[in-house]
């Protein structure tokens, strides 16, 4: 394989998936930001590289990026007690004031 092609699929396994929730809405309309789940080993740069070479059709600038790492909840059920994984959440900023169309690319499946 090429070094091109493993860092374009460096890029494409950086972001799982936008977050779509009521909170993550109000957030967007707001302060113009978008919410997304990352991969827990992403960087600030990295997260940034790979929403504008993912979109790059859009021409989409990312202006800051913000990141947050959130711990699962502990779960129990009956006696058995359990803990959902840990998560990274990146908030992105993006510049000119550009959205980002997400029916556009066929890249996060059916989640």
């Amino acid at each position: 394989m090429s070094e091109n092609t493993l860092i374009s699929e460096r890029m494409l396994e950086i972001i799982k998936a936008p977050q779509v929730s009521e909170k993550s809405t109000f957030i967007a309309e707001k302060n113009k930001q978008v919410v997304f789940f990352v991969s827990r080993d992403a960087t600030k740069t990295d997260i940034k590289s790979a929403i504008e070479y993912i979109w790059k059709s859009q021409n989409i600038l990312v202006e800051s990026v913000r990141t947050i790492n959130v711990k699962g909840k502990k779960k129990r059920v009956g006696r058995f007690i359990g803990k959902r994984s840990d998560f990274k959440k990146a908030f992105i900023s993006l510049k000119d004031g550009k959205e980002i169309d997400f029916t556009a690319i066929k890249l996060f499946g059916d989640k």
